[in-house]
């Protein structure tokens, strides 16, 4: 396809799929939601609310980095929203134009159209979390992939899949490798030594960092990876297929996944998802064109992997890569099912795959709103609980401890701490010391035990919550 003809119809239609994308996170996911747990460990980083909190062996930086120009002198959570919105809408144009030659503009435009009304990339596109931009750089990375294979001399396709590389390594290393692993396979297969420099350069720059901090901060990249595997449930063969589909419900976190599983309607789409991405090849396969379907189908595969078949529960946001990368080969199937060979639509396939589009769209709306509407309530929660700590003399600088610690200390501007579980980072002794000198509080679930140390502390209330509130310093209590 001539050049000029690619930018007068692709780039229009990938900016127009890019502008909706953005527009509908704003409409339907509410950026006057509150952060949620992991977001708040990410922002806490960087941000001005609360101290830092504590950052877990799995955890890259990649998000904080993100949100830093925001978070960084602004505490405004609607407009940190705006911007991740603004910049995800970016950033799916930018990862769909790598594609540009590779496949026709409409193909590019319905993959990103797929991908972009699943319920859980609308959700987590204003959300300072990392799997969408694992998923935008896996775009980026593999499409740069099959342009600079397809022309050695294209070297800002190299480029291309240095960055890519790079931000899926910033965001979560681990993940990056298993989605890079095919491509360096591929690039010593062909013998392309530049490939191979580019993705392996990309990898460093974006997880030199991680790399770094292990020995700095966790005894050692192998302790790290131990660690992380360890709060992850200690990764090993372990079906997870099963957690996944329960988790399709709008299940932001599933463990334990051990619910019921939700009605077909649900998660219809997503057993016809590899259906239709094996038509693809079949397709592929067929009009002589195999590599441009199979690497992405490759990709996707090797980015689930380890969600379906390595890990003890499940969260719908771990599969958001390898969606993005199934979208443009199964987008492709499907215009080519509804079209005849001469361009002519195929009426009653035609019918078919928009009444299916349709009632698609509809179950994606309708988690997307009970997602939003359950989460926002949650956060909510947290807010209130702040407000009525914030009621009872717990004002920074302060410390909470205990059940949801981590969440209520920043919406409240406390740090928080814990001593034990996969969050520890103090000890008793620690926090009985910090109650001479600021309030401290230990948090519970309704009716539940509180700590020894903090048996004997004031009791209240809170929005489903406990506090005990350690007596305030020089009040007479025990240190």
């Amino acid at each position: 396809m001539p050049g000029g003809s690619w930018r007068a119809r692709g780039e229009g239609l990938l900016a127009a799929v890019a502008g909706a994308f953005t527009l509908a996170q704003l409409l339907l996911a509410r950026p006057t939601m509150g952060l949620g747990w992991d977001e708040v460990v990410y922002v806490s980083q960087v941000g001005t609310e609360a101290p830092a909190a504590f950052f877990s062996a799995p955890r890259a930086r990649g998000v904080s980095l993100l949100v830093w120009p925001v978070a960084s002198w602004s505490s405004s959570t609607t407009l940190l929203r705006v911007y991740l919105a603004v910049l995800s809408g970016l950033a799916l144009y930018l990862a769909l134009r790598a594609w540009r030659g590779l496949f026709p503009p409409r193909v590019l435009a319905g993959a990103g159209a797929l991908f972009a009304t699943l319920w859980v990339t609308l959700f987590y596109g204003p959300q300072a979390m990392p799997n969408l931009w694992v998923a935008f750089g896996a775009l980026l990375c593999v499409g740069c992939f099959l342009r600079a294979r397809a022309d050695r001399l294209d070297g800002r396709a190299l480029w291309g899949v240095l960055a890519g590389a790079a931000v899926m390594a910033w965001m979560r290393p681990t993940d990056a490798v298993w989605i890079v692993l095919p491509l360096l396979v591929l690039a010593v297969a062909a013998r392309h030594r530049g490939l191979g420099i580019a993705l392996a350069a990309g990898l460093v720059a974006g997880g030199a960092e991680w790399v770094i901090e292990a020995f700095v901060s966790y005894g050692g990249l192998r302790e790290r990876l131990n660690q992380a595997s360890r709060i992850q449930g200690d990764l090993g063969w372990n079906l997870a297929v099963d957690d996944q589909v329960r988790s399709l419900v709008g299940s932001t976190l599933c463990r334990p996944c051990d619910g019921q599983m939700p009605h077909p309607v649900v998660y219809a789409w997503w057993f016809v998802l590899p259906l239709l991405a094996a038509c693809a090849l079949a397709i592929a396969v067929l009009a002589g064109r195999t590599t441009r379907t199979a690497v992405p189908l490759l990709c996707a595969a090797t980015a689930a992997f380890p969600y379906l078949f390595m890990i003890g529960y499940a969260a719908p946001r771990f599969l958001l890569p390898a969606y993005a990368l199934l979208a443009i080969p199964v987008a492709d199937a499907l215009l080519h099912l509804a079209k005849r060979p001469n361009g002519r639509w195929r009426p009653a396939a035609a019918a078919v795959i928009g009444v299916g589009l349709a009632g698609h769209l509809a179950v994606q709306y309708a988690v997307l709103d009970r997602t939003v509407e359950r989460s926002t309530a949650g956060r909510q929660d947290w807010a209130r609980s702040a407000a009525e700590l914030h009621r009872l003399g717990v004002r920074p600088p302060c410390l909470l401890t205990g059940h949801e610690a981590i969440p209520v200390a920043y919406y409240t501007g406390c740090s928080s701490g814990a001593t034990r579980g996969h969050n520890a980072n103090t000890t008793t002794a620690e926090i009985l010391r910090t109650t001479r000198s600021i309030p401290v509080g230990a948090l519970t679930a309704p009716g539940g035990t509180p700590p020894r140390y903090a048996r004997d502390w004031e009791r209240h209330r809170l929005d489903g919550l406990e506090v005990r509130i350690a007596p305030a310093p020089g009040a007479g209590g025990r240190a």
